[in-house]
């Protein structure tokens, strides 16, 4: 069983930035494949971005050149660094974890961009 903690959503201007983080319970170096979703009022949640456990990286097209994703196997940490932010980002962002079908969520936080 794998529990996700994320932390680092706010409220922040148009323009600026933020990194969320996601912590696992227990390790994420076996875990294929760890994810940053969103979901706006509304609206289905979407895929933000992806990192597979060989290191390999998607992106959504509209954060594409502007959030990046990592992860720190020895920290069993996930991040998204967000810059440029734009108000079409608000949402709450979920931490999602796939071994192979097998998956976990995260209670998500949330990210506003406001002036």
């Amino acid at each position: 069983q794998v529990q996700l903690v994320e932390s680092g959503g706010g409220l922040v201007q148009p323009g600026g930035s933020l990194r969320l983080s996601c912590t696992a319970s227990g390790s994420i170096f076996s875990i294929n494949v760890m994810a940053w979703y969103r979901q706006a009022p509304g609206k289905q949640r979407d895929l933000v971005a992806r990192i597979i456990s060989g290191g390999s990286t998607d992106y959504t097209d509209s954060v594409k050149g502007r959030f990046t994703i990592s992860r720190d196997n020895a920290k069993n940490t996930v991040y998204l660094q967000m810059n440029s932010l734009k108000p079409e980002d608000t949402a709450v962002y979920y931490c999602r974890a796939d071994n192979y079908g097998r998956i976990w969520w995260g209670q998500g936080t949330q990210v506003t961009v406001s002036s």
